[in-house]
């Protein structure tokens, strides 16, 4: 087990937070055993339906060797003030959400490990975008966020300072943590049909 998780000792339990906490310690010991199992690879094919709207495609990831057949669309659109028709989360409440729910996989996972049994969990994150740089408007404003500011509430049978240890390993652990907190390079290549 590796250095983050063996610090984690409790009596196993067959399920914590939804947690089959067997399946998950054999899945830690296969991927110890043999680290290729745990190499995943995640695709999202895009496509433009107009105006502010896009859907986005999930048709399969790869776990190890595996190819594992997932079928989801995920519509896009932006709120009628940013020329969409507001029917879908825009594009940064679903990155928002994404870190939020990535993390809350770690935070459910990681408590059913310690042998914790959580009662709430609640994860709120907010920035903000100044209009004027995702427009053109004003090349020194930046595009993006600055910061990005979060809020986590959590309850259960933990102690105080597990559930700061816990807070600890998920923030360490998390891979859209680590993708939003750190400079992720993105290699685009256009085509031009």
């Amino acid at each position: 087990m590796s250095d983050r998780m063996s610090c984690i000792a409790a009596p196993v339990q067959p399920v914590i937070n939804g947690i089959d906490v067997g399946e998950l310690r054999s899945t830690i010991a296969a991927i110890e055993e043999s680290p290729a199992a745990g190499k995943t690879t995640w695709t999202i094919r895009s496509v433009w339906k107009g105006g502010t709207r896009s859907d986005h495609h999930v048709e399969s990831c790869r776990i190890g060797a595996g190819d594992i057949p997932r079928r989801f669309t995920i519509p896009v659109d932006e709120p009628y003030e940013l020329c969409g028709s507001n029917r879908y989360a825009n594009p940064q409440e679903y990155l928002m959400a994404a870190l939020n729910a990535c993390m809350m996989v770690g935070y459910s996972a990681v408590a059913a490990l310690m042998g914790i049994t959580l009662t709430r969990l609640e994860v709120t994150t907010y920035g903000d975008i100044d209009l004027r740089g995702f427009l053109g408007i004003a090349p020194s404003v930046s595009a993006g966020y600055d910061n990005l500011h979060q809020d986590v509430i959590i309850a259960g049978s933990g102690t105080d300072d597990e559930f700061r240890r816990l807070h600890d390993i998920v923030r360490a652990t998390s891979p859209n943590f680590f993708n939003i907190t750190r400079a992720v390079p993105v290699n685009s290549r256009l085509t031009i049909a």
